[in-house]
């Protein structure tokens, strides 16, 4: 068990409350007596008195900030349920659990709250929130189902068949008969994207304030959450929470202890989420049939308050699609640019070419301009309808025309602003890049910009807002260090955030060994995929349940060309079913005494669970470096090295040696379970960062030829 507190900023000295603190320890005892076999962890008990001490301000009143890493078998969900939810209620706050994974959060809501729920006698709410599209506009199923009115227009995109035309009906029905409650995740029977995308619910389209929208889906969903004691959600929708500056989907952050659950996931989610790209003649195209829309909604208010921002709104487009034209011409005039293999062209350090920097401002200023008028536009429709000036019948296919148009808008203004914005001296650069695409006719260009460092986001829009922040995962640290995770999400060395690593319970000495079998090649030479076609019937003979991961599904497929028929076990392979099936049907294998063998890529590394007897030889044939192929990681790399750093010894170990300890802890998934890791890189032993990550992985029993 390792602490390192960063080190305690002012004002540090708030206790627990002594009655929070009986209440903890109370609930503690009957959740022991409640669970089957129950095993006392005092690492449990350290993490659940950390997370209180944290977010009650005993270690700094500043910088409520607790990082964990908290190693598999220790029981990190019940240690953050028993460290927040009793000291939120004693403070009149909420508890809001935000994962990565749809897994987690089904084993959150429907067995570790209910549980925890019942053993503890507390009397809260919990509940899953979902974001809008996962929730159906009945006014846009009615259009698009054909229910409504004749002068209505469904906006078909994608125009259904008669079939799903048969099935959005039913969907109605049973909407309206209660037998479905308008969430998407309830649906017996999938519906396709390209369908569902233009019925589920949006920001501008359903509004509370119309009276037809005020009980649907949504809504009412939301209408629940404020009943929540406890809210679980994903980091998706946290995030888009945040970017509107909180309390605006959730709860107001300083209402809101927030437990990060798999955080080694927030980085690339917030990158990501912070991203934008869009097309340059598809999008001039979209912009033209706004402009013809725009004298039908002209036609539709009765006031002659809309005649003034139509107008001008056509005005402005005419040199939006003008500006994007001009941009087309220029790519055009450059094809030299995406003769590439990747065919795109990424702008180094972030800056734009002399020519594309004055248009970039004027499509960012252009599609400001858009926004504002077209924002306007909409208030008065909804207005118009509020005062009845606007029948529903007229005024619902409206409101949905201009909720597309309103956020396609929004993302091409957010991509402009971003190419046109300045870079700061003392920032990290944008990512900036342009793609071409070939797949349409005639030839367009995708835009597309991000940031490659998103401390700052999260600085600004979390740390600073929240009433308190745990951050925890089983693999939070990389070479035995924080320094990596904390560079990626903006925490600062000696800021007040409070960092524990706690040990696994597992006895990984004599329940595990890491074999490092003697190696001819290197993973890079030609020669590789050959030598393992030879090494790996020699580590699956006589192996029961075996899984075997590649760094790329090339090379995992010419493996498997060339032992299929050497190999008297049949491999399953990765990609030739679904993942649930997959893992089905090796279970099914192994439960019938037969060896079974699985096949898979880097996504098979993390949250894999196959504990016990179904899988006891774990073979790892490459270091999991991630190659800097992305137009980000690229700009990431080079503004390291600008910086007079070391791309590959700063980001790529670092980010290797949490991936290898993850895919390493595929093996041991209970106490009682056992197994060979053999991992088939000559670089553990052969390069000097390779001692590195061997310390950095659990105390295996090591075998090295």
């Amino acid at each position: 068990m390792t602490t390192s507190s960063t080190q305690t900023a002012s004002r540090a000295g708030a206790k627990v409350p002594e009655k929070v603190q009986k209440q903890i320890r109370s609930i503690y005892k009957k959740i022991a007596g409640g669970m089957k076999q129950f095993n006392p962890r005092r690492e449990q008990n350290y993490m659940v008195a950390d997370i209180a001490k944290t977010l009650a301000g005993e270690y700094s009143q500043d910088r409520k900030i607790m990082v964990v890493e908290a190693g598999t078998g220790i029981g990190k969900s019940l240690a953050y349920l028993l460290g927040t939810i009793p000291l939120a209620m004693a403070q009149g706050k909420k508890v809001c659990i935000s994962t990565a994974t749809v897994a987690l959060q089904e084993q959150l809501v429907s067995k570790e709250l209910p549980f925890f729920l019942a053993q503890s006698e507390l009397d809260f709410k919990f509940g899953l929130v979902k974001g809008r599209q996962r929730y159906v506009c009945l006014s846009k199923l009615e259009l698009l189902a054909g229910e409504a009115d004749e002068n209505q227009q469904a906006l078909f995109q994608t125009k259904p068949d008669p079939h799903q035309i048969k099935r959005l009906k039913t969907l109605l029905s049973d909407y309206h008969h209660g037998r479905w409650d308008g969430d998407r995740d309830s649906l017996k029977e999938t519906i396709p994207d390209s369908i569902w995308s233009q019925i589920s619910s949006d920001k501008h389209g359903c509004q509370r304030n119309i009276a037809d929208h005020r009980y649907c889906p949504f809504h009412k969903a939301r209408d629940d959450m404020d009943r929540w004691d406890v809210l679980v959600v994903n980091h998706s929708l946290l995030l888009a929470d945040l970017s509107l500056g909180g309390g605006v989907i959730l709860p107001d952050p300083d209402s809101l202890f927030f437990v990060i659950d798999e955080a080694h996931h927030l980085p690339q989610v917030t990158r990501d989420f912070s991203s934008a790209s869009a097309t340059v003649r598809a999008s001039a195209d979209w912009l033209a049939r706004l402009d013809k829309s725009l004298s039908k909604i002209q036609a539709l208010v009765p006031s002659e308050q809309a005649i003034k921002p139509c107008q001008s709104l056509m005005d402005e487009l005419t040199d939006t699609i003008g500006q994007l034209k001009q941009v087309g011409d220029l790519l055009n005039a450059n094809e030299h640019w995406f003769n590439n293999e990747e065919a795109r062209i990424r702008f180094e350090n972030g800056e734009l070419p002399p020519l594309l920097t004055p248009l970039a401002n004027d499509l960012a200023a252009s599609c400001k301009t858009n926004l504002k008028h077209l924002t306007k536009i909409q208030n008065l429709v909804a207005e118009a309808l509020k005062d009845g000036d606007l029948s529903a019948s007229k005024a619902e296919p409206a409101m949905v025309e201009l909720g597309n148009y309103l956020q396609r808008l929004e993302n091409l203004q957010q991509v402009w602003q971003m190419m046109a914005q300045e870079q700061h001296p003392k920032a990290a650069p944008l990512a900036r890049w342009i793609a071409a695409r070939s797949d349409t006719n005639p030839q367009d260009y995708l835009v597309s910009a991000s940031p490659i460092e998103v401390g700052h986001i999260l600085e600004t829009q979390l740390w600073d807002q929240a009433a308190g922040v745990v951050l925890c995962s089983a693999t939070l640290r990389a070479l035995n260090q924080f320094d990596h995770f904390r560079l990626q999400v903006g925490l600062r060395a000696n800021d007040g955030t409070r960092y524990l690593a706690l040990q696994s319970p597992f006895d990984f000495e004599n329940n595990a060994t890491l074999y490092l079998p003697k190696m001819r090649h290197d993973p890079s030479d030609k020669a590789f995929t050959g030598e393992l076609v030879t090494t790996l019937p020699k580590l699956l003979e006589d192996e029961p349940a075996s899984l075997v991961l590649f760094s790329s599904y090339w090379q995992m497929n010419q493996v498997v060309d060339e032992l299929t028929s050497k190999l008297k076990v049949p491999i399953l392979v990765q990609g030739d079913l679904s993942n649930k099936a997959l893992l089905e049907k090796h279970k099914k294998r192994v439960d019938e005494g037969k060896p079974s063998v699985i096949f898979g890529t880097a996504s098979l590394s993390e949250g894999l669970d196959l504990p016990g007897d179904y899988l006891t030889n774990l073979i790892i044939t490459k270091l999991p470096f991630a190659v800097p192929t992305s137009p980000v990681e690229e700009a990431h790399a080079e503004y390291v090295k600008a910086r007079g750093g070391n791309p590959f010894m700063q980001l790529t170990v670092p980010d290797a040696s949490r991936k290898l300890i993850q895919s390493c802890g595929r093996l041991l998934r209970k106490e009682q379970d056992y197994g060979r890791i053999s991992i088939l890189d000559k670089r553990l032993l052969t390069r000097r960062y390779g001692s590195a990550l061997l310390d950095g992985l659990p105390p295996y029993r090591r075998v090295i030829e």
